[in-house]
């Protein structure tokens, strides 16, 4: 196979996951490691990716990407819309207490079935905490829930509540059921986002809650953005469109996390 033809199957892998491995590649490819490692260092020269440790990632996945919540809003509806009623059978039928709702396009699908299920169908009346504009705006109208946004500076990119008042708040408070979104989510890393206030907000939710369920679509799993916010250790739940694999599906199950397959 030429070189031109290994870049383009090495770039339609990327268009399709957003990264490769070089062990996969090879075995793909039919071709050594160190010929992998020659065209992932061509490509990266020509910025169609960018090289991590044992392969690389598409370009556009940096450590600080982080698009709008208008943006990601049509990304992955189909698995974004399962994972949400993966979460929401969590709950059960009788569920009642408190529930924290993280910002994030996957925890606005939880909310949209919230908004929409009356004290019959949850039991006894709900409380939901949120730190989101968007969710708030989508559960006020429910007089079955009883609504709490946390306050702060309110970020355009997200349109969450970030820094000290929010913080400060989740210190105070202890749900019974947190549900987190995550840019990224490795085994090394644990679960991070880009930005340092949205991780500081989080890293509190953890904290606070009495049980973590964290709300990952298939395209964050292994990626890893610039600030932690959690480790593995601190899951209780994972919920994603496709089964954890390799090192990640590994340091889930020694950190005793339950996986849950929309």
């Amino acid at each position: 196979m030429y070189a031109i033809e290994r870049h383009e199957r090495i770039s339609a892998e990327l268009a399709g996951s957003g990264r490769v491995t070089v062990t996969g590649l090879a075995s793909d490819l039919g071709v050594t490691a160190e010929t992998v490692r020659r065209d992932l260092d061509a490509l990266e020269r020509q910025g169609v990716l960018r090289r991590v440790h044992g392969g690389a990632v598409a370009s556009g996945k940096t450590s600080l990407a982080e698009t709008t919540v208008a943006d990601r809003a049509d990304r992955a509806r189909e698995a974004k819309a399962a994972i949400a009623a993966a979460a929401f059978e969590l709950l059960g039928e009788g569920f009642s207490g408190s529930v924290l709702l993280d910002s994030g396009t996957t925890t606005a699908a939880l909310a949209e079935l919230l908004a929409h299920r009356g004290r019959d169908a949850l039991g006894a009346r709900l409380t939901v905490i949120t730190n989101s504009v968007p969710i708030a705006a989508l559960l006020h109208h429910n007089d079955d829930l009883e609504l709490h946004l946390l306050g702060g500076r309110v970020r355009g990119v997200t349109s969450a509540a970030v820094g000290t008042p929010a913080v400060d708040q989740l210190a105070h408070l202890r749900p019974d059921i947190a549900f987190i979104g995550a840019n990224g989510v490795s085994a090394e890393f644990g679960l991070s986002t880009p930005e340092e206030h949205e991780a500081s907000v989080k890293s509190a939710m953890v904290r606070s809650a009495r049980r973590v369920v964290a709300l990952v679509d298939s395209s964050k799993l292994g990626d890893e953005a610039l600030h932690r916010f959690a480790e593995l250790r601190e899951l209780d739940v994972l919920i994603s469109d496709t089964d954890p694999a390799g090192t990640l599906s590994a340091a889930l199950d020694a950190h005793e996390v339950e996986v849950i397959v929309a």
